[in-house]
């Protein structure tokens, strides 16, 4: 695939709902968005819960206020998820020429966030589950990338006849 084809899956010419990408990588986009929807929600309603459990931050050593801010911090970070996954079931459900790109977002935020926990590193205790959730994550969606910018065969098939 030509650097013009690929910057052309990235950033479509039209946003439209003529999804050209394999069909599995709409099926891995919406696992990935369902999980990330289901993560959201949980940090929100659930903080405490999250960040002492799945993330292994030792909140019942922390002073109540500072457990406090951790939980509201979480909360936030679930709104701010929440309205990225919306975005994504508009993109499923309306603009699906935008899946690419919205995979190549959500795989730049999770690595970037890695990298920003590499230089600013959280005290935890012990080996969270979450690290398993978020490994099959990145694999979902560097799959789900690479899928949604191959051309399908029917694409394909289309194209050839107009060649």
């Amino acid at each position: 695939m030509s650097t013009a084809e690929l910057t052309d899956r990235l950033l479509p010419q039209r946003v439209d709902n003529t999804y050209r990408g394999h069909k599995l990588a709409l099926w891995l986009f919406g696992a990935v968005v369902l999980m990330k929807l289901a993560m959201s929600l949980n940090s929100i309603f659930n903080g405490y819960v999250v960040a002492s459990s799945a993330d292994g931050i030792p909140l019942d050593t922390f002073p109540s206020s500072a457990a406090r801010t951790v939980i509201a911090l979480f909360a936030i970070w679930g709104l701010a998820h929440l309205m990225i996954c919306l975005l994504c079931i508009l993109v499923l459900v309306r603009y699906r020429s935008m899946v690419p790109l919205m995979l190549a977002l959500l795989l730049l935020e999770h690595l970037s966030r890695k990298l920003i926990l590499q230089f600013l590193p959280i005290v935890r205790t012990g080996t969270p589950p979450g690290f398993l959730i978020n490994f099959m994550l990145l694999a979902l969606m560097i799959a789900g990338l690479a899928l949604s910018l191959l051309r399908s065969r029917s694409n394909r098939s289309v194209q050839e006849l107009y060649s």
